[in-house]
């Protein structure tokens, strides 16, 4: 499993709105994908600032979601957004066979 945490910030108030106006499609877009399992990016108390937690189910998951996020409009309309993220992975749980 794959976990992100962190942060998005924006430096001012046109960048947000640019946020604001791209989030919605890349939220519907990313938790469509096959193996994603939690995708929020929430606004903080902070105008210019979101928080991100997002899961993927393993690391295949995560890289095609990591390259289809390059070649997408809210990367380019973000490229400049400074970004604080944690990813870190954790081995899959075994199969038990009584799911």
């Amino acid at each position: 499993m794959i976990t992100v945490t962190g942060t998005l910030t924006c430096s001012t108030p046109d960048e947000a709105a640019i946020v604001r106006t791209c989030l919605p499609e890349h939220i519907r877009l990313s938790r469509a994908e096959p193996g994603c399992q939690k995708f929020n990016v929430d606004p903080t108390d902070d105008p210019l600032v979101w928080r991100l937690d997002e899961v993927f189910a393993d690391r295949k998951a995560f890289d095609a979601h990591q390259t289809r996020t390059r070649s997408s409009l809210w990367s380019q309309a973000t490229a400049d957004l400074k970004r604080d993220f944690r990813v870190e992975e954790s081995p899959a749980l075994p199969q038990t066979g009584k799911e």
